[in-house]
């Protein structure tokens, strides 16, 4: 054992471990793990993984179960994107692996650091269609940053290393291992590398100084320059450093779905979230700035609408990413940097100077005081805008909010003005319908004493509300909002939009009650229908301390503006009714 080693030991008060001792490969794997600093293992046991499991048992590590393997693994990526550390989750072979599909394409999509175990059957079965055999490596291949089939346990030790230092370097994002139950069950004395190589991965982009350079010179050209501040910002932990770059050089940022947070949203250089459910302020900023400089952001059709000759046409777009892959992908760049946002701003700080933008910054604060985010009240119709405004009052921004997907998430990202970074959890590329509440459990395992709150659709928390189990099991103290309209709202937005009305398949008036839902699995259960009674309910909800489940009975036909319909460009905005 490394001196190294000696030491995480020593600092971490993690168990002792010994080198060269003859371990079984499921030990094998925990001790990688513990060395590895994992503290927390969302899954769901299987004959494939019995061996592991078997070793669990008693051991040092915190084992979530969750009552669905989609429920394991949105809860790892809630842990992930609340803390910066890898989720971890495992699932047997065959359906407990497929079943963890979807959250490794959202872990991907959103680039996440997640690990996830599998197992499999006994190599002599491979290839036989024995029971609850997958190819579950070949599955995932293209939703992963790299998947692992273990065929030797002496390979064990350094498969694990190199996925946590693929997971967690770079562009983050999910790497699988399969372990086979032969791989399982099978002795060899237990080593860890103290370092990883592997031949043609580069894990980190340092720019150049002449990359930096070219950077500087082309945003202090700028007179309307605007900064468009993806999700690598949160990723980079550059939230700082692009504030620091943002106030010096007198820049306003605009924030992508993804990038929420990582500037806050009170500055008074903030412009919020661009694209089809954006404000008409940072669309206009697109529209008309002379330099959009891309951090850490994809420049995805949700913003370009995939009009990308007309997105920002008379601006020269800077791009800085650590994916190399990203630049020029999407967009036409006058100026790109490959490296880290964070070293790259760091860089540039000390270069900067103050851009002459003084008129530009004041065109735009008088388009945000003109057209600002709004909506019609009406009397005690409970609208939801007006929901998300009284979960933001009441926390003053200060709450981890995770989302499920639709109307809600949309009103959430408008509405929740987010100060800090890690603070906003919602399946962005993927769009995923039931992450929500699972990966605020993540997040509030992650963080116990702050406040956690789930905001769901009534469609969305009906796939993953089986982990109410877990909460009330550990009393995981997430508040869960239920947005109910009691339909498919997006949907149904886009079918009154754009089909004539033709409202297809859309109905959930006979979902369950959610506040008896709640208390069948022992956790509180309230509900709301006007405005005073949302504030009432919610006041007693963030008192209880324990899981709570607020049934928000929201207007039904109420729809997300601003939206820029599909097909159109930045400037085709319908504001709503108002």
């Amino acid at each position: 054992m490394s001196v190294e080693m000696a030491e995480l030991q020593k600092k971490n008060d993690i168990p002792p471990i010994q080198f060269g001792e003859e371990v079984t490969g499921a030990e094998t794997l925990l001790r990688c793990l513990i060395l590895e600093q994992v503290e927390y293992i969302f899954g769901y046991p299987g004959g494939a993984v019995l061996p592991i499991y078997d070793s669990l048992y008693g051991s040092y590590f915190k084992h979530i179960l969750t009552r669905h393997e989609q429920g394991a693994i949105h809860a790892a990526d809630g842990y992930a994107r609340a803390t910066g550390k890898p989720g971890v989750c495992i699932a047997t072979s065959g359906p407990g692996a497929t079943n963890l599909v979807t959250g490794i394409a959202t872990a991907q999509m959103d680039s996440v650091p997640l690990v996830c175990i599998t197992g499999n059957v006994a190599q002599s079965l491979i290839g036989t269609d024995a029971f609850q055999e997958a190819n579950i490596t070949g599955i995932t291949i293209p939703i992963t940053k790299h998947s692992y089939f273990v065929r030797d346990i002496r390979d064990l030790p350094r498969i694990v290393k190199e996925a946590f230092h693929i997971a967690t370097t770079g562009r983050p994002g999910p790497v699988l291992i399969d372990i086979p139950k032969d791989v399982a069950n099978a002795k060899a004395p237990f080593t860890y590398p103290d370092q990883v190589e592997i031949r043609g991965y580069r894990a980190s982009l340092v720019p150049s100084d002449e990359e930096v350079h070219e950077f500087v010179k082309a945003v202090s050209e700028a007179k309307r320059p605007v900064i468009l501040a993806g999700g690598g910002i949160i990723a980079a932990q550059a939230e700082k450093e692009l504030r620091d770059f943002a106030e010096k050089t007198r820049i306003p940022v605009i924030n992508t779905f993804m990038g929420l947070g990582g500037f806050p949203g009170t500055h008074e250089l903030s412009l919020a979230m661009p694209g089809m459910h954006g404000n008409y302020t940072a669309n206009q900023a697109l529209l008309n700035a002379d330099c959009v400089i891309g951090l850490g952001a994809r420049f995805d059709d949700r913003i370009t609408m995939g009009r990308t000759k007309e997105f920002a046409p008379k601006a020269r777009i800077v791009h800085v990413d650590i994916d190399p892959a990203e630049l020029g992908k999407n967009v036409e760049t006058a100026v790109t940097v490959a490296g880290d946002v964070k070293s790259t701003l760091a860089k540039a700080i000390p270069l900067a100077k103050t851009c002459d933008s003084e008129a530009w910054i004041n065109q735009l604060k008088e388009w945000r005081e003109q057209y600002p985010y709004k909506y019609k009240k009406d009397g005690d119709v409970l609208k939801p805008q007006a929901v998300i405004e009284l979960l933001y009052n009441s926390t003053d921004g200060e709450a981890i909010v995770t989302t499920d997907v639709g109307q809600h998430q949309m009103w959430t990202a408008q509405y929740y003005k987010f100060k800090h970074p890690r603070s906003f959890i919602s399946s962005g590329g993927l769009g995923t319908m039931g992450f929500g509440f699972p990966a605020a459990i993540g997040a509030q395992i992650a963080h116990p004493d702050r406040t956690v709150i789930s905001v769901v659709g009534d469609g969305g928390f009906q796939m993953t509300n089986q982990e109410l189990a877990i909460v009330s099991q550990y009393n995981i103290p997430v508040k869960v909002a239920i947005v109910n309209n009691q339909c498919l709202g997006m949907v149904r937005q886009w079918q009154e939009l754009f089909y004539d009305n033709r409202y297809s398949q859309i109905d959930l008036t006979c979902s369950p009650d959610f506040v008896k839902l709640a208390e069948a699995y022992g956790v509180k259960g309230l509900r709301a229908s006007t405005p005073e009674e949302a504030e009432a309910v919610w006041a007693e909800a963030l008192a209880h301390d324990g899981p709570v489940v607020v049934d928000f009975r929201v207007a039904q036909g109420e729809n997300v503006y601003p939206m820029v319909a599909t097909g159109n460009t930045l400037d085709q905005m319908e504001l709503g009714d108002d």
